[in-house]
């Protein structure tokens, strides 16, 4: 575990240094004209109750607020219509989306007339796998739905708050097998490393969903922030990193005799659609209250106070109240990182998007980890090897629990007049 610990050690440390955000003066975003093919991601932030391991942007749902959100996130889709974007998929993700499905179809029908659409995915959670969610998402075009399970365990359900609102296992279970075969990917989300969780009932977690066969299965680490750490430690157990590989290794091993990996994480029959989409596109637009863009090297961030948010839409202006032009190292490190999590990159593609050389930039970091053995090099592709999958999981999570501090320091801040240097 040593060299994994350092490895989070300096992905720990970069993320701090990369994720400060400052104040932005300025609420414009580049023209979108001859950009290339970009993913609209749509932040819907309510949800029916808070689960205390979810470090996103979302509050509990109020039907009043909730719908003059939808009507402000329409208005922000045809604003990115007027700069000039167009986008080729679409991913909606919160929160709980499908909680006002009027709303969220209206909002998509939009975005498909405006935009040469080919790709939709939406999350949701178990108990709004029904036959009037389904037709609704299926009038709509939508081809992959997510399904938020986090585990099958009662017992875990239970103390992670989602027996009461989602069923037991066994009704979870019963409403997965009524969702195949309704989407051309059904994707089941799951979660490893929670306090009090074991490699036993992983074990049973992962057999139930080969038993159903279920087109992809996306198996994240908990990537808990400072603050999230703290709720979990009151309501469910301490958070600990040390059964983590041993986890990941479980699920791999067992995922791997019908699955393949899609990305470190991601374990996909046939085609099925992957949601990462920070690996299938160069660049994405995030749109909605607390969501994070990246576009034409520059990282920016949304209002993460919905009233504000309501606001400056009304005013005509984007929502956009940080943000940050990455140099040309940075944006290789990103890309880097990103590629090599779908496993592989292809570093001349890399030097001609970036109009620098990729190698000159990365190679201590190439170095390492061909040292380390987590990659190979074949002609111009570097490709991740089975020993360092475990690594990227590691970087990603580090990554995305720094995302997720932001989050929660942009969220403490809401209601002063601006945010301050992140971390």
């Amino acid at each position: 575990m040593l060299i994994e610990r350092f490895i989070g050690h300096i992905a720990r440390k970069k993320n701090t240094s990369y994720l400060q955000f400052s104040p932005s003066a300025s609420t414009s975003l580049p023209a979108g004209q001859g950009r290339v093919p970009l993913l609209m991601y749509v932040h819907v932030p309510f949800c029916e109750e808070l689960c205390p391991y979810c470090s996103f942007n979302r509050i509990v749902f109020q039907e009043n607020l909730a719908r003059s959100y939808f009507q402000a996130l329409r208005t922000e889709v045809e604003m990115y219509k007027r700069q000039g974007y167009d986008f080729a998929a679409v991913y909606v993700g919160g929160g709980t989306p499908t909680l006002l499905m009027d709303e969220l179809t209206v909002t998509l029908q939009l975005i498909k007339r405006l935009f040469p659409i080919k790709e939709i995915s939406v999350e949701t959670n178990p108990n709004h796998l029904t036959p009037s969610h389904f037709k609704a998402l299926q009038e709509v075009g939508v081809n992959r739905l997510s399904v938020g399970v986090q585990t099958l365990d009662d017992t875990l359900l239970k103390a992670i708050g989602r027996y009461h609102k989602y069923g037991s296992a066994a009704e979870i279970i019963g409403r997965l097998r009524s969702a195949q075969g309704q989407f051309d990917t059904l994707n089941v989300d799951m979660m490893f490393n929670f306090p009090t969780q074991t490699r036993e009932g992983l074990e049973r977690d992962v057999a139930t969903l080969m038993g159903l066969g279920v087109d992809q299965i996306t198996y994240y680490p908990l990537m808990a922030s400072e603050y999230t750490r703290e709720v979990m430690s009151r309501k469910v157990g301490i958070v600990d990193d040390r059964n983590e590989k041993v986890f990941y290794n479980t699920i791999s091993r067992l995922l791997s005799t019908e699955y393949s990996l899609s990305t470190a994480w991601c374990f996909s029959r046939n085609d099925a659609m992957i949601d990462e989409y920070v690996v299938n596109f160069e660049e994405y637009a995030g749109l909605g209250s607390g969501s994070i863009g990246y576009l034409d090297g520059t990282v920016y961030a949304n209002t993460f106070d919905i009233p504000d948010y309501i606001r400056r839409i009304q005013n005509g202006s984007f929502p956009l109240v940080a943000k940050k032009v990455c140099p040309p190292k940075e944006r290789l490190r990103y890309d880097f990182l990103m590629k090599l999590f779908g496993l592989e990159l292809d570093l001349k593609a890399l030097t001609k998007k970036n109009g620098v050389s990729a190698y000159r930039y990365l190679w201590p970091e190439i170095l390492f980890f061909r040292l380390t053995g987590a990659l190979t090099k074949q002609g111009d592709k570097l490709l991740l090897t089975e020993k360092g999958r475990y690594y990227w999981v590691v970087m990603m999570r580090e990554f995305f629990i720094g995302v997720n501090n932001f989050r929660d320091y942009c969220r403490s801040k809401i209601g002063a007049s601006s945010a301050s240097t992140v971390l």
